[in-house]
């Protein structure tokens, strides 16, 4: 039965399952499972081998791995200990007192299959990456392309893993339909209400039931005095964002926000039940007020991308039920200048406000990402905060768990591979500039560029992933390092490896230890564009070779006219020989980059894609590929010697 709640489509019921379930830490110990669910889940776990009906592994989930995050949300993250065989194909259900898994959901399974099916690889040797998904880019998106070559293969051809490497959602951009669909989920799903200090809202009805609340948040996002130089301080006082993104209109503040838009970009079940014409057909209001024709054309614009999106989600929560996902945070997964340097950290911890809404995204963060990454660093203590606030969502409550997650220095992990993979955490352990606030901080400090090594310590090869490339393109870094020496670092998101000296060194330094590999792979997206990149660096150690392979981004593109530009002056201005080389800081690197495949002279592919990484048996790339979104692959042949 469908019924009016709030403005929302409801059934009474919603169903069981919600969100996943989603494959996260896999290894031959231990199995995790991420779903989220609208009731507790008293359901069993069983795997099977071969044509065999019998399980060889059977367990309950345990209610100590559920968190009630709303009156019909629970957050499940279940470990499953055992011993599990490699390199063949297994099989999993779920059995719940209303029926199997796949009976409540049919559409997880690929052709042929009665259950679940995972491959638990040793070797990494053949892995899926791609970062930045955003859900009103006008393109396809790549996890769907992903899914539709998996359903071709057989379970032992499938990829190791799927590591997706930053900003698996977009909150400091989110569509208009996005918002409204996230606002109804919020009250679908009884997720808490949060009240707010600073801000122009009091609380989050004030904030649902604002003029502003779509299309209009950057006039309610918080701002600061920029009085730092002595010629602000004689000029009439002025306010700066702090959230700068160019496109914030539709900011997420709430943690309810946050969390509803997780299930929603993984997930096609929360749509059956959102009105998606509701913002329209009450004349594109927000209280009453009706928004201006230019919104209104927006709105417009964005609803049959976000439809041609939710679509695909199926084929989205398919793929990730079949294949151990790995997840990393960047910049929009918080908003767009985290961390960015010293003086926008000083701003933001200032404002309760701007507090508090970076708090609700790292707490949705651990509980849709961090904690499937690596479910073993996250205390007894961690857990108690999280119940303590979901139990009774206070202000005190809420801020002592975002303090917990503040102050966090775990999120990177590893995974026990072969070759093995080293994950960083590039945004919460900046290498801050002494000399001027407003340069951007390093990616990694010191301290966690050291750890870094320790890792890397005694293996003959690696595989670390970074979000922002650590090789990138040597214009567009000179374009960022031109902005910031005028001032302007967010004007061009001037973040990259090579922009901090300290951390450029101690990088360069780590790669030529005489106990770590002689051959690194790095996997990176963040930039919009995709491109590979042969490294050797030579020292009197002996000779290195690094692989620089970015893709990015599964549902996002960069400006195309401009990107082409910086292509051809990359290739004017940097070719082997240029004198140019010499002002950079990679005078003993011998940098090759990859011709793709197709017509012309790009580089740099502008596409919507995920990459597609093949590894010999010594941990060397073997292809590099590019699978788009409409289905075509894109080669990244070596040079030719």
């Amino acid at each position: 039965m469908v019924e009016k709640m709030e403005n929302c489509l409801v059934r009474d019921p919603l169903p069981l399952v919600v969100a996943g379930p989603i494959l996260r830490k896999v290894t031959a110990k231990e199995l995790t499972l991420w779903l989220v669910t609208t009731r507790q889940l008293d359901a069993d776990f069983r795997m099977f081998m071969g044509a065999d009906d019998r399980p060889f592994y059977e367990a309950k989930f345990d209610p100590a791995h559920q968190i009630q995050i709303g009156k019909q949300a629970w957050v499940v993250l279940a470990r499953f200990i055992g011993d599990f065989p490699q390199n063949t194909p297994l099989e999993y259900q779920v059995i719940t007192s209303e029926g199997s898994l796949t009976e409540l959901m049919p559409d997880l399974l690929y052709d042929n299959e009665s259950r679940l099916s995972v491959v638990i690889q040793q070797r990494a040797d053949y892995v899926l990456h791609g970062s930045c998904r955003n859900p009103h880019y006008p393109s396809k998106d790549s996890l769907v392309a992903a899914d539709n070559k998996m359903s071709t293969l057989a379970a032992v051809d499938r990829p190791s893993l799927l590591m997706m490497s930053g900003d698996q959602i977009y909150a400091d951009h989110v569509a208009g339909p996005m918002l409204d669909a996230i606002q109804q989920v919020t009250v679908l799903l009884g997720l808490p209400d949060e009240t707010f200090e600073q801000a122009q809202v009091a609380d989050t009805k004030a904030l649902y039931q604002h003029p502003q609340n779509i299309y209009g948040r950057d006039k309610l996002l918080p701002r600061y005095v920029n009085d730092e130089s002595w010629w602000r301080r004689c000029l009439p006082t002025t306010t700066t964002p702090i959230f700068s993104s160019r496109e914030c209109e539709n900011h997420l503040i709430s943690f309810s926000e946050f969390f509803a838009m997780y299930l929603l970009v993984w997930s096609p079940t929360l749509w059956q039940f959102v009105d998606r014409e509701r913002f329209a057909r009450n004349g594109y209001c927000n209280a009453g007020v009706a928004v201006s024709l230019k919104w209104q054309q927006t709105w417009q614009h964005e609803a049959p991308i976000i439809d041609d999106f939710v679509a695909g989600l199926n084929n989205v929560r398919r793929l990730m039920a079949h294949i151990p996902t790995y997840m990393i945070f960047d910049d929009h997964d918080i908003t767009d200048d985290f961390q960015l340097n010293r003086r926008w950290e000083k701003a933001a911890h200032d404002n309760f406000f701007s507090r508090r809404i970076i708090g609700n995204a790292l707490i949705s963060y651990w509980l849709c990402q961090g904690w499937g990454n690596a479910p073993e660093k996250f205390t007894p203590a961690c857990l108690a905060l999280a119940q303590t606030f979901f139990d009774q969502p206070t202000p005190q409550a809420q801020d002592a768990l975002a303090e917990y997650f503040y102050r966090f220095e775990e999120w990177h992990y590893t995974i026990a591979t072969i070759p093995k993979m080293v994950v960083l955490d590039t945004r919460t352990r900046r290498w801050r500039s002494e000399s001027h606030a407003n340069r951007p901080s390093g990616l990694m400090d010191w301290e966690a560029l050291i750890e870094l090594q320790q890792e890397l310590l005694n293996e003959s090869a690696v595989i670390i992933v970074s979000a922002a490339p650590m090789f990138g393109v040597k214009f567009i870094e000179t374009l960022q390092r031109i902005m910031t020496l005028l001032g302007q670092p967010l004007v061009v998101d001037a973040e990259n490896w090579m922009a901090h000296p300290g951390s450029a060194n101690t990088l360069l330094s780590i790669f030529t230890h005489t106990k770590t590999p002689t051959t690194f792979i790095i996997l990176s997206g963040d930039v919009h564009y995709s491109f590979a990149y042969d490294i050797t660096l030579r020292n009197l150690k002996g000779q290195f070779k690094i692989f620089q392979i970015t893709c990015s981004g599964l549902k996002n593109e960069f400006p195309n006219r401009l990107l082409r530009f910086c292509d051809w002056m990359d290739r004017c201005l940097y070719s082997p020989h240029s004198p140019l080389n010499w002002f950079t800081k990679r005078k003993r690197l011998l940098i090759e980059k990859r011709d793709p495949d197709i017509e012309g002279h790009h580089r740099l592919i502008n596409r919507s894609a995920i990459g597609e990484l093949y590894l010999d048996d010594q941990g060397t790339p073997r292809v590099i590929d590019i699978l788009t979104a409409e289905g075509d692959v894109i080669h990244f042949p070596p040079k030719r010697s």
